[in-house]
């Protein structure tokens, strides 16, 4: 009897230690299942990056509230050879729309506009297209781009459009009926900064910091004054001509006589550039792009409410694919449909801020220069970038 006891023993410890065994050498396996995930994922961004001449890259990626991934690659500074790193900031372009689109829900929240009011009633100066002269242009219309205003003037001031400063503002509308038609315009959304300037008596860097980017912990700001100056990444504008890059000075100005010295709402705030001019890095930027991805709210703070972060993703009618700041994106990945913005100019950037609402996962790409081109409604380094980037971190392959 004893002796079969001791066997018995022998036999269980030796099951014991076979068990843990197996599962060392399972948590091995998937931990180099994962590295190997990882090698691979960082290959394919090397080759797009070669492929592309990109100078600087910054990548995060999101799932529910957690940033499952965050890398730089390339360098910050060409000339200097300085490393880009992920606390570096970028200008980021159109992406700023959206900040602008969300101060204006916020207030809509607040009672303290309305979508179908006539927007020159928060301005100084009278908006009108001289050929609809008794047709308000909305702030609906300024929004979804559908205001019959053009780019055909500098985005800084407001006097181009002023019929009270420059006798020729008729050649900053179109020849389309306010309401009727679509035409992408930058310069809408700088109005749209004096806008929330009317409607607030706050400075437009201030009530952005102080309603959205402050209470979810951003870093980031439209007014290089209140931001890092070392953190600055240059932006780099491709020349086709000489194949070469060069560097865009734009970016980084202070424009401190204007918003230092002698700020004046609802007259300056051009030089914010409300359109485009938020600068920040990929990870700050997932913070404010998980507020949208969960209904407006982001940890214990509700930023701005579901139906009002919902209707900013709305497509509208007659626009081209436009919502109120905010884009679908399909084909990207399989069936899925995905909502954000990017951005990218002829400063030389290309942004991405891209999400899926229901699947709760998104993507933040800034690059500071790149051959990337438009192709399909996409530039090509998001339309490749974004494909790679779920089959290794989201996908159930990369699982």
């Amino acid at each position: 009897m004893m002796c079969s006891y001791i066997n018995c023993k022998l036999d269980y410890f030796s099951m014991v230690r076979f068990a843990f065994l197996f599962i060392l050498l399972f948590m091995f396996n998937m931990g180099c299942s994962g590295q190997q995930n990882h090698d691979c994922l960082n290959d394919e961004i090397d080759s797009l990056i070669n492929d592309l001449d990109i100078t600087g890259l910054d990548i995060a990626v999101v799932k529910c509230d957690t940033v499952i991934y965050n890398q730089s690659f390339g360098y910050k500074n060409l000339n200097l050879k300085e490393k880009y790193n992920r606390d570096d900031i970028c200008w980021i372009g159109s992406i700023s729309k959206t900040f602008v689109a969300t101060a204006i829900m916020q207030l809509v929240d607040a009672d303290k506009l309305n979508l179908e009011d006539d927007a020159q009633k928060y301005l100084k100066f009278p908006l009108r297209n001289p050929s609809y002269p008794d047709i308000p242009i909305t702030i609906r219309m300024l929004l979804t781009h559908k205001s019959s205003i053009n780019d055909y003037g500098s985005w800084y001031s407001y006097d181009f459009i002023n019929p009270n400063k420059n006798p020729d503002y008729n050649h900053y509308y179109l020849d389309f009926e306010p309401g009727a038609g679509y035409k992408y315009c930058n310069y809408n959304y700088n109005i749209l900064g004096a806008v929330i300037e009317g409607a607030t008596g706050c400075r437009f860097d201030d009530y952005i910091e102080n309603n959205i980017t402050g209470p979810i912990g951003m870093y980031g700001s439209f007014n290089c004054n209140r931001l890092d100056s070392t953190k600055f990444v240059t932006v780099y504008h491709y020349n086709e001509d000489d194949s070469e890059f060069e560097k865009s000075k734009v970016p980084y100005k202070s424009y401190k006589k204007y918003l230092v010295d002698d700020y004046s709402l609802g007259d300056t705030t051009g030089f914010l550039y409300p359109a485009a001019g938020m600068k920040t890095s990929a990870y700050e930027l997932s913070k404010y792009m998980m507020m949208h991805m969960h209904n407006g709210r982001y940890k214990d703070r509700q930023i701005l409410s579901p139906e009002s972060e919902k209707e900013m993703r709305k497509i509208n009618p007659g626009t081209v694919n436009y919502g109120l700041s905010f884009r679908e994106y399909r084909g990207l990945i399989s069936d899925e449909v995905l909502s954000g913005q990017t951005g990218g100019g002829t400063l030389g950037e290309k942004t991405a801020m891209i999400f899926h609402p229901e699947g709760k996962y998104g993507f933040v790409i800034i690059t500071n220069g790149s051959r990337s081109r438009y192709i399909d409604g996409y530039e090509d380094i998001h339309k490749r970038l974004i494909p790679i980037l779920y089959k290794y971190l989201l996908s159930d392959e990369s699982k």
